[in-house]
């Protein structure tokens, strides 16, 4: 009976540690379709808040061939437009989208716009840079990137001057990557 008990604690913590994750939070695909970010688990993920009319906009260049060289060792990078920065993101989906593939050739995935700081932070940004994160503070611009695990945790978090391509980032998304 004892065994039985404690069986069933550890199944009710194992559910309620994985309810809160970030595979489960709801978003919106650039196209408006409901889905969660649970096709990615077992990935390694960079989720960066991006904008069209900012001065890193031209990291979409470094994050394109981040997602074209790693994609297939297990990459995924994710884009969610934000225009929580100087109205620097003030297009639609459909122009935010029309965008990153004309001018950067952008193939990896788009999200729809989000809050990313402030009362009205996104429920994916709240476990991003929310207080119980291992890397809290709201985010401090666009282009900021968090690198999550294959085991859906947060690993590193980068600032939005650090570009892609920097050093730190792809050592990191390499030691991810390695990780089975």
């Amino acid at each position: 009976m004892k065994v039985l008990s404690t069986l069933l604690a550890l199944v009710a913590i194992a559910s309620s540690a994985t309810a809160g994750s970030l595979y489960d939070v709801p978003v919106k695909d650039i196209d408006g379709k409901e889905t969660t970010l649970k096709p990615y688990e077992g990935k390694v993920m960079l989720i960066v808040n991006v904008a069209s009319k900012c001065g890193n906009t031209k990291q979409y260049t470094e994050l394109q061939a981040l997602h074209k060289e790693f994609e297939k060792e297990g990459l995924a990078i994710l884009g969610f437009p934000s225009n929580d920065f100087g109205g620097q993101e003030p297009g639609t989906n459909e122009e935010i989208k029309e965008f990153c593939s004309s001018k950067y050739k952008v193939s990896f995935p788009l999200y729809d716009k989000v809050v990313v700081k402030g009362e009205n932070k996104h429920p994916l940004y709240q476990q991003l840079s929310g207080p119980e994160s291992p890397f809290p503070g709201d985010v401090k611009w666009n282009f900021g990137k968090f690198l999550v695990g294959r085991d859906g945790k947060i690993i590193a978090r980068f600032e939005p001057k650090v570009k892609p391509d920097d050093v730190a980032v792809t050592t990191a998304i390499k030691e991810a990557l390695a990780k089975k």
